[in-house]
């Protein structure tokens, strides 16, 4: 087969994939989500997971409790951003389970990862947004692409998310993300995450490359979040200041092994030798 060719069947089947998973979208029909279940938001229970010869999860068991802000910390290659994509159900564990408020996220059919995954918000590094589309379509791009939502009610919620990150919809929605500061991108970002009013908040270091002023605005806005929409939320950070400020509660990772669970009070306090080099 010619490199043409093969370029060509891999468009196909990217093609075809889009198409299967708009489908199966518009059969579960444009409210449906599964059901919560009674307990932890997410239970990570013997997480392990290799790339080759390199493990990256050893062994991980953790929970997010309902209503809590969970941050997880950690060096470079820790594993901290692995356990997000497992979460979202992009990645398979090699062993232990994932659970999705009750629902083994690695054992279920597409449809009821799609299901899932319509209770969950995603706030990427770099807020990821598409250079090309104005933030009225960043944010709206959910509802645009994966519901039969009218255009009025779409509009409606992409103001309400953006007044929620305290950006003014009239003033912002025309601009690209070009003509946006690195905070407004951020927050663009986590309005697009919020449009359809997840119960589960994913965050990809969410100050990364921000000023300390900005920093600040940021996380005040991951709490205001947590309380207004009663959402749970897990931050992926290497941000100690910032995920002290957030978080109820901390978990620290080295070389793919849990170290610490705690409030920030208790891991200050710690007396494990990694725990103290880390904070220092």
């Amino acid at each position: 087969m010619t490199r043409d060719s093969l370029d060509v069947w891999d468009s196909q089947m990217r093609k075809g994939l889009r198409e299967e998973v708009r489908k199966a979208l518009a059969d579960l029909g444009e409210e449906s989500r599964l059901p919560s279940v009674e307990g932890s938001v997410v239970e990570m229970e013997d997480l392990c997971l290799a790339f080759g010869d390199h493990a990256v999860l050893k062994g991980v068991s953790l929970d997010l409790h309902r209503g809590e802000t969970l941050s997880v910390l950690g060096g470079s290659g820790a594993g901290k951003s692995t356990i997000l994509r497992l979460i979202l159900g992009l990645l398979l564990p090699d062993s232990g389970e994932v659970r999705v408020e009750g629902h083994d996220i690695s054992n279920v059919p597409l449809t009821q990862v799609l299901a899932l995954r319509r209770n969950m918000g995603m706030v990427f590094q770099e807020a990821a947004l598409f250079d090309s589309l104005s933030v009225y379509d960043n944010v709206g791009f959910y509802l645009h692409e994966h519901t039969n939502l009218a255009e009025d009610e779409i509009g409606r919620r992409v103001r309400d998310s953006l007044d929620l990150v305290d950006l003014e919809p009239d003033q912002v929605m025309t601009l690209l993300p070009a003509e946006l500061s690195g905070g407004m991108k951020k927050r663009v970002g986590i309005a697009r995450a919020i449009v359809h009013r997840p119960r589960l908040l994913l965050y990809d270091e969410p100050t990364s490359g921000l000023d300390p002023i900005t920093t600040r605005t940021i996380n005040d806005l991951i709490l205001k979040l947590q309380t207004e929409l009663d959402v749970s939320s897990i931050v992926v950070t290497h941000d100690i200041r910032s995920a002290f400020h957030i978080s109820n509660r901390v978990a620290l990772l080295f070389e793919g092994v849990l170290v610490f669970v705690g409030g920030p009070e208790e891991m200050v306090a710690s007396e494990d030798e990694y725990v103290r080099e880390f904070l220092r």
